[in-house]
C-alpha cells in the first residue's frame, strides 16, 4: 500500500474537480486512467528494447508504437473535461482503430490482431454506461465485418464467424456487467435512502468522528438541533461550538471510545444559532453524547473511528436544576423551621413567664403584702409582656398570610411626610431612653403618593426600630425621604454595630438575625426586615442594604409614587421565585403590625 501511494496521489492530482468529492466517480476516473497511463508508459519504455532486438522498425511497427500516445491524450481529455462517457467512446474508437490498422496489412480477419476486437466491448463495460457498451459492441462488429469483406485468405470464411461470435459473446458479457453494476448501484442507493430517511427523521443526531474528534459525517437532525447547516459542523466545526469549559470532557470521551474499545457517555453544552433552531432562542443547549468505537476496512486498510449519538437534554437539565433548587429551598425551609422554633421558644416563653409570674404575685397580694404601687407596676409589666407577645403572634400570622398569598394591599392617597414624622415621633422616646439621637429629614414639599398607608407606616416603624435597637448609646439614627424619578426614596442610616458581608446575603430572610455573637443580645424574632422586604415588593419597590461591621448600616427603600393594584395573587409569584415568597411573607406580617400601630 505504501508503494502504490505515490501512484494514487498522482492520479488524484489528475482528477477533474467534479469527481473529487464523489468517491464512486473518483474511483471510475482512476480505473480509466491507471491502466492506460501505465500501459502507455510501459510501451514507450519497451520501444528501445524492441529496436535493439529487431533493428530498424517498419512503418507498421512505428504506427503501432505511436498509438501509445492515444491513451495519454484520453487521460488528459478526461482530466480536463470530466466527460467520462465521451472518454470511454473515444477509447473504444482508438482501440478499434489500432486493431484495424494492424490487422488489415497483416492478414485481415486472419490477422493475430483481429482477435483484439473482443476487448472493445469488454473495455466499454467498465464505463457502466449502456450507451457506451452498445456503441462499442456495434463498432467491434462493424470492424469484424469490414475485415471479413477485405480478407482474401482461404480460411477467411471460417475466421470471420469465429471472431464475430466471440465479439457478440464479449458484447453480451459487457451488457451483463453493465446490468449487474446498475443493479448493485440501485440496491446500494435503496439502502442509502433507507438509512438517510431514518437519519433525517430521527430527533437524535448521528455523527461519525475520526480518533482526533474531527467530524466525518453528521445527520441532518443536527441542523434542527443547532440551527446551522451540517456542512459547517464537519471537521472541527462541531468542536468549535462546544462550550470552552466542556471541550476537555468532549474530546476525552471520543478519545476513550476510539482507544478503549468501549462506549463512553458525556454531557456537554453546545452553541445553537437562534435563526434556525428548534423554535428556541440562541445560546447554549445541553447535549448527551454516547460514543462507540467503529472500525471499518477500506482500500487503504482498517480505519478506526467513533460513531456517536447526541440527544438534546436541555429540558432535563432545567428540570434537574429546578429539582436542585427545590431541594435547596426545602433544606433552607427546614433550617428556617429549626431557627423559628429556637427563636420562638425564647420570644414566647419570656413574656408568658412574666405574665404568669406577676399575675400569680398579684393573686397572692395579701400573703405577699403587695402595696398599690407594686400592683400597678406588675400590671404594667403584664400589659407590656402581653403587647410584646401579641406583636410576635401578629408577625407570625402576617407571615402566614403572605405565604398563602391572602394578604392584599389597600392603595389610597396619603401624605408620606406626615406618616414618616408620626412614626419617628412614636419612636423618639425609645431612642431617647437608649441615649440615641434620632434625626428626621423630610422636605415640606414632599409630594403625596398612592399606596397602603398602614404598610408604609409599618415599613418606617420596622426600619427605624431596627436601627435604634442595633445602635449603641451615643449613636445617631438618621431618617430621610426624597423623590427621584417618580419614586419615593426612603433612607434609614445608623452608626451602630453593622452587619458582616456574609450576613448581608441573607438579610430579609424570615427569622434571620445577623451575627451569632449578638443574636441573643438583641431581642427579636428576625421578622422585621423580612416584613419590610415583602411589603416593599408588594408595592413594586426595591430595598437595598449597605453595611460594615462597627461602622453602621444604611437601608434604602424606593417606592413608586403610584402603586398599581396587583392582578394576581402574591402566592403565585412566590411559587415561581422563592425570594419573592419570602418577601411576601415579610410583607403580610408588616401590614398587620402597621394596622396594630394605627
Amino acid at each position: 500500500m505504501t508503494v502504490l501511494k505515490p501512484v494514487r496521489d498522482s492520479l488524484d492530482a489528475l482528477l477533474h474537480p467534479s469527481a473529487r468529492h464523489d468517491a464512486l466517480t473518483a474511483a471510475r476516473h482512476r480505473a480509466f486512467m491507471a491502466p492506460r497511463m501505465l500501459g502507455s508508459l510501459a510501451g514507450f519504455a519497451a520501444f528501445p528494447v524492441y529496436l535493439a532486438v529487431r533493428g530498424v522498425p517498419g512503418p507498421l511497427e512505428v504506427a503501432a508504437f505511436a498509438w501509445f500516445i492515444a491513451p495519454i491524450l484520453l487521460c488528459w481529455f478526461l482530466s480536463r473535461t470530466g466527460a467520462y462517457e465521451s472518454a470511454c467512446v473515444l477509447s473504444a474508437l482508438a482501440l478499434a482503430g489500432l486493431v484495424m490498422t494492424v490487422a488489415i496489412p497483416t492478414g485481415g480477419i486472419e490477422s493475430f490482431a483481429s482477435v483484439w476486437l473482443i476487448a472493445v466491448p469488454l473495455e466499454a463495460s467498465l464505463s457502466a454506461s449502456r450507451r457506451v457498451v452498445a456503441f462499442a459492441s456495434a463498432l467491434a462488429l462493424s470492424c469484424v465485418a469490414a475485415l471479413a469483406v477485405t480478407g482474401a485468405a482461404a480460411h477467411g470464411a471460417l475466421m470471420a464467424p469465429g471472431i464475430a461470435s466471440a465479439t457478440l459473446y464479449a458484447a453480451a458479457l459487457a451488457f451483463g456487467a453493465e446490468k449487474l453494476w446498475r443493479t448493485g448501484v440501485a440496491l446500494l442507493n435503496s439502502e442509502e435512502d433507507r438509512y438517510r430517511l431514518l437519519a433525517r427523521n430521527m430527533s437524535d443526531v448521528i455523527s461519525r468522528h475520526r480518533d482526533n474528534g474531527a467530524v466525518q459525517f453528521i445527520s441532518p437532525a443536527a441542523e434542527a438541533l443547532l440551527g446551522t447547516p451540517t456542512s459547517r459542523l464537519l471537521g472541527h466545526g462541531l468542536f468549535d461550538r462546544v462550550h470552552v469549559a466542556d471541550r476537555p470532557a468532549y474530546l476525552t470521551a471520543l478519545s476513550d471510545a476510539a482507544r478503549g474499545g468501549q462506549a463512553r457517555s458525556v454531557e456537554f453544552r453546545v452553541r445553537r444559532d437562534a435563526a434556525r433552531g428548534r423554535g428556541g432562542p440562541g445560546g447554549f443547549v445541553w447535549v448527551e453524547m454516547r460514543a462507540r468505537p467503529l472500525e471499518q476496512s477500506t482500500a487503504a486498510g482498517p480505519e478506526a473511528g467513533v460513531v456517536a449519538v447526541m440527544r438534546d437534554i436541555t429540558e432535563r437539565k432545567l428540570q434537574q436544576e429546578a429539582l436542585d433548587m427545590a431541594r435547596t429551598a426545602a433544606g433552607q425551609a427546614d433550617a428556617a423551621k429549626s431557627n423559628f422554633l429556637a427563636t420562638m421558644s425564647h420570644e414566647l416563653r419570656t413574656p408568658l413567664n412574666a405574665i404568669i409570674g406577676f399575675s400569680e404575685m398579684i393573686a397572692q397580694e395579701d400573703v405577699l403584702m403587695i402595696d398599690a404601687a407594686k400592683r400597678r407596676e406588675y400590671a404594667q409589666l403584664i400589659n407590656d409582656s402581653g403587647q410584646h407577645l401579641l406583636s410576635v403572634v401578629n408577625g407570625i400570622l402576617d407571615m402566614s398570610k403572605m405565604e398563602s398569598g391572602t394578604f392584599e394591599l389597600s392603595p389610597e392617597p396619603f401624605a408620606p411626610r406626615g406618616a414618616l414624622l408620626n412614626c419617628c415621633n412614636l419612636l423618639a422616646l425609645k431612642a431617647r431612653d437608649n441615649g440615641i439621637d434620632l434625626v428626621t429629614r423630610a422636605p415640606e414639599d414632599l409630594p403625596g403618593m398612592t399606596g397602603d398607608p398602614r404598610a408604609f407606616r409599618q415599613i418606617v416603624l420596622n426600619l427605624v426600630s431596627n436601627a435604634i435597637k442595633f445602635t449603641e448609646r451615643g449613636g445617631t439614627v438618621t431618617v430621610s425621604a426624597d423623590v427621584a424619578a417618580s419614586r419615593l426614596v426612603l433612607r434609614v442610616t445608623d452608626n451602630g454595630i453593622g452587619i458582616a458581608a456574609d450576613d448581608l446575603k441573607r438579610i430579609g430572610d424570615p427569622f434571620f438575625q445577623a451575627g451569632k455573637t449578638y443574636q441573643r443580645r438583641h431581642e427579636g424574632t428576625g421578622l422585621g426586615l423580612s416584613i419590610v422586604k415583602s411589603l416593599v415588593a408588594l408595592h413594586g419597590g426595591d430595598m437595598t442594604v449597605q453595611s460594615k461591621l462597627d461602622e453602621g448600616t444604611t437601608v434604602t427603600v424606593t417606592l413608586p409614587l403610584v402603586v398599581a393594584p396587583k392582578t394576581e395573587p402574591a402566592s403565585n409569584i412566590a411559587t415561581l421565585n422563592p425570594a419573592l415568597r419570602v418577601a411576601h411573607h415579610d410583607k403580610n406580617r408588616q401590614v398587620k403590625k402597621s394596622a396594630q400601630a394605627n
